[in-house]
């Protein structure tokens, strides 16, 4: 279950009224994740407003090293305004992630480059991005990504088809 409410300081995309909530815990260096990604792009495209989603980070340094980097660089757009942007960014160019190539994305979708660099210099979201994965560590998150459907943890080890299925139902009541 997922332990940790979805508030305002979430990153959501889809109305708040949405009969489906979707909650991600992701690793923006993990190819899984990836994966996810485009293919929740598509589900968003088809669901449309009966659907928000909702993205935490939950970085797996041992085995990313560029990933909470990236995640404090997601951050860092946030507090301008531009989380989707990086977002889409990160999952897009997945094998760019050492700090020029993060700065370069920064200055790609706009960002404030000066602002940024002292952001990324002072790890000044670096607690933001530790409190998400501690969240998902209360959440029993192993792994990324991770999934949960209206509260339910659904496992897409063998694909998104299962997550589809479980909006699907969450629809369907």
């Amino acid at each position: 279950m997922l332990e940790v409410a979805v508030t305002a300081a979430d990153h959501a995309i889809g109305p708040d009224t949405a009969r489906v909530t979707v909650v991600e815990y992701g690793d923006f260096e993990c190819a899984y994740c990836q994966i996810a990604y485009g293919a929740m792009k598509i589900l968003m495209e088809h669901y449309g407003p009966q659907v928000r989603f909702v993205y935490r980070h939950y970085p797996l340094t041992s085995w990313h090293p560029s990933a909470e980097a990236a995640a404090e660089c997601a951050e860092a757009a946030s507090a301008q305004d531009k989380f989707w942007p990086m977002y889409r960014m990160l999952y897009e160019h997945p094998y760019g992630l050492k700090p020029d190539a993060l700065r370069q994305y920064a200055g790609m979708i706009g960002m404030d480059l000066g602002r940024y660099d002292s952001d990324m210099a002072t790890h000044s979201f670096l607690q933001h991005v530790r409190a998400d994965q501690q969240g998902g560590t209360r959440c029993h998150v192993r792994g990324t990504p991770s999934f949960f459907v209206n509260g339910a943890v659904q496992d897409v080890t063998f694909g998104m088809e299962r997550l589809q299925m479980a909006i699907d139902t969450a629809l369907a009541h």
